[in-house]
Order: C-alpha cells, then sequence, then structure tokens
C-alpha cells in the first residue's frame, strides 16, 4: 500500500503566489538565487537560499543559515503572506511546459514507507548534503521543498483529479519563466477519502527528484521519535511534503556531459580511440541521439555521432544498460580516466534543458574541450530499476519542469 495524507498546508495568500513561488534550492546557485530575489522580499529563495541574506563570503552551511531561514519564513508568517490551512487538505498542482502538461498531487507521504522501501529510491545521497537539509527541515520546523514522486498511472486517479479541475477554480494560476503553474486546494472530506483509497491500492512510490529531501526527513523522524516520549506514528514529522505525478505524465531530459581536457591526447588520437567501442559519424549540425546507445560528441567546433558497438555493454541489465553507464564505463574512464565522476572536477553536467547550444557554448569559450549529448533516461528504466533495487550513476536523470517552492509548506507540528 502507499499512504497518502492530508495536511493543513502553509500557503501564500492568492494575490501574492507569484511573488512567493520560487525555483528549488538545488537548481540554482547562490549568487542566481540572490539576483533573482534581490528587488522581491517576498521570494521564497529567502527560505531555501537563505545565504542570500547573510555577507556574501558565509559557508552555506553555516548554522547562521539555517536560522535566517527560520526567521525569513516567520516573517513571512508574520506578515500574513503565508497563511495557514485550518483543515486538512490535499493540493493539485498542474504545470504546462510547452506542450508538456503534467497534474501531481501534493500531499504526505509516510517516513516508514521510505524505511521500507516501499517508497523506492535510485539514487545514493551524499552525507554533507543530506545533513544540510536535515538542518533545514530542524530549524524550519517544517519542509519546505516536496519531494517529486511518481506512480504507476491508475485511470480512477486520473478521473478523480480531471474531475475535480473542471469542477473547481485554482487558488494560484500564473506563468513563469514560460511554465504555467495552477494550483487547486483539495478540501471535500469525500474526495479525500477517496483519493486515500485509491492510493492504498498502490503497491509503492518511486522517488523520481528530491533524494536528500526524502532521507532528511527520515532523519528529522528519526530525532523527533527519540526525543517524544509519547511518540504514536501520528505525528506530522512522521510525514513529508511530496507531489505525486502518474508515470506516463513524466518528462525526463537528457543529462549531458561537458570534459575540460582530452587527457593525454590530441584531438585526432582521441577519436581513434573512440573506434575502439564506437562506431563514430561526422555530422553536419548539432547531434541529440535519437534512441538509446547513441550519443554525440562536440570537439572543436564539429558534431559527431557515436553509436555504441555490440558486445561493449549488458542490455539485459538494468543499471549497465543505461546510456550513462555505457558512456562512463567505454568512454569517460578509460580514455579519460574519470574513475569517479562524482569527484572529478574535469567533469560537468548539463541538464538538458539548457539545449545543444549551451554544449557548444562551454566548449566554443574554451572552459571545456569535448561535449556529450545523451538520449534522457525514460521512466520505464527508472522504475524497473528502482525496484531491482539497484543505484543509478550519478546525474542519469533530468526532470522538467521543476516544482516551485513556496506554493504550499507542510509543518512539522
Amino acid at each position: 500500500m502507499a499512504i497518502v495524507k492530508p495536511f493543513c498546508g502553509l500557503r501564500p495568500i492568492k494575490e501574492m503566489a507569484e511573488k512567493v513561488a520560487s525555483p528549488p534550492y538545488d537548481v540554482i546557485s547562490s549568487q542566481e538565487a540572490a539576483e533573482m530575489a534581490s528587488d522581491n522580499p517576498f521570494s521564497f529563495l529567502h527560505v531555501v537560499k537563505s545565504e542570500i541574506d547573510l555577507p556574501p563570503e558565509t559557508d552555506p552551511y553555516d548554522p547562521r543559515v539555517y536560522q535566517k531561514a527560520a526567521e525569513n519564513l516567520n516573517k513571512l508568517q508574520q506578515e500574513g503572506i503565508l497563511v495557514r490551512d485550518a483543515v486538512p487538505c490535499f493540493y493539485l498542482y498542474q504545470q504546462i511546459m510547452g506542450g508538456h502538461k503534467q497534474i501531481g498531487l501534493v500531499a504526505c507521504t509516510s517516513v516508514e514507507e521510505y524505511q521500507q522501501d516501499i517508497i523506492k529510491k535510485h539514487e545514493l545521497t551524499r552525507e554533507v548534503k543530506e545533513l544540510d537539509r536535515t538542518n533545514h527541515v530542524s530549524h524550519l520546523n517544517a519542509n519546505s521543498g516536496p519531494v517529486f514522486l511518481t506512480y504507476k498511472q491508475q485511470s480512477k486517479i486520473d478521473s478523480l483529479v480531471t474531475d475535480f479541475i473542471d469542477k473547481n477554480s485554482p487558488e494560484y494560476d500564473f506563468t513563469s519563466q514560460g511554465i504555467r503553474h495552477t494550483f487547486w486546494k483539495v478540501d471535500k472530506s469525500d474526495i479525500i477519502a477517496e483519493l486515500e483509497g485509491l492510493f492504498v491500492k498502490q503497491t509503492c512510490l518511486y522517488v523520481a527528484d528530491g533524494h536528500h529531501r526524502s532521507a532528511a526527513a527520515t532523519r528529522v523522524a528519526k530525532l523527533r521519535q527519540e526525543e517524544n516520549s509519547g511518540h504514536d506514528g501520528n505525528e506530522e514529522y512522521n510525514f513529508f511534503l511530496s507531489v505525486l505525478f502518474p508515470d506516463n505524465q513524466m518528462l525526463i531530459m537528457a543529462y549531458n556531459r561537458v570534459v575540460k581536457d582530452l587527457g593525454d591526447y590530441n584531438a585526432t588520437q582521441f577519436l581513434e580511440q573512440l573506434n575502439q567501442n564506437f562506431q563514430v559519424e561526422p555530422q553536419d549540425e548539432a547531434f541529440e541521439p535519437p534512441v538509446r546507445h547513441q550519443f554525440g560528441l562536440y570537439l572543436e567546433g564539429k558534431w559527431y555521432s557515436l553509436q555504441a558497438n555490440e558486445g561493449t555493454f549488458s542490455d539485459q541489465h538494468p543499471v549497465e544498460s543505461l546510456d550513462c553507464s555505457i558512456l562512463q564505463k567505454n568512454l569517460l574512464e578509460p580514455v579519460l580516466s574519470i574513475g569517479d565522476p562524482r569527484k572529478d572536477e574535469r567533469i560537468n553536467f548539463i541538464g538538458g534543458i539548457r539545449g545543444l547550444k549551451e554544449l557548444e557554448r562551454l566548449v566554443d569559450s574554451g572552459n571545456y574541450q569535448v561535449a556529450f549529448s545523451l538520449h534522457p533516461t525514460s521512466v520505464e528504466q527508472l522504475m524497473t530499476l528502482a525496484d531491482a533495487g539497484e543505484i543509478m550513476p550519478p546525474k542519469s536523470t533530468w526532470f522538467e519542469p521543476k516544482l516551485k517552492s513556496g506554493l504550499v509548506v507542510h509543518a512539522l507540528d
């Protein structure tokens, strides 16, 4: 079963939603956040990237950062910008980006189910980032940003959601950076009960994006359980803020790579090395791989296609068949000596939303020498891998559109 729980959301008053809503904390730098929020004191970036309100040299993990985040969240409440709903609700969050539309259920999901692997993971977390989010949640006494979950599509859930949207006016409806965000409050007890019952039929949920947020919520819950002699499992800290989208609405883009140098090779030698594991073909224009196991390569102002040779990977293994694994095993490690892409500073990762022009720009700037475009990982691959208990290589998936932070907050009391 999968537990989804309504909650009393802390959220912006209607006329302030667009001003409050911000990008998630982990997709922009502190400098970008400071510039974006410089003329907007209501931006939720003051909560999720609160170092922007401290001296520029402040370490983002300094205790003062978390204290400032709590101070800024309290200020938004004191000024009447954020108001808490009086009764537990579900919420619906629709995003439209170009021709793509996705509608998610905003709810609380269970820490216990996360620990039991009913909420399945596909990435490793980094201790420093997990601790950062733990400190953030602890100081705020709230989940400020949602975990992005997916589940196997269920037609009855789709029908219920669509019917509710057709019959009810949204709380918020605005367009930001070309993406339309629409948000409804579901406070009808019969609809809430029906949604809860339908999700009980889901055998599991999958973390799409937000592994550090969900792991941090689990840490906070454990700490509070130990401190609470009357703990009974129903406290708000046992649940974390999530948005759940059906798998058939998910959009995963490529997660491309750029590398600063060619190691011991010049360009000609490098291309010759690739012939061992790939069929290399020059291209007249930027190459975006149309199918799995193909790659684009940009070098010295020219594009090439790479086709992985048969026998150089296992197409039956959920991890080894991933294109990012093939590129790592057959090119990045043996040719460019990039053994651990999590730690090697010679490699960087570029979300597919930035397009191939960004790869060209980075290489043409001289800051990087070669770029690789990949075919996106599919939702089916993600689920198969998670079901097998496997872990994806770093930077395997780039989800779009990103969920706004600040549209609703889950308080832990």
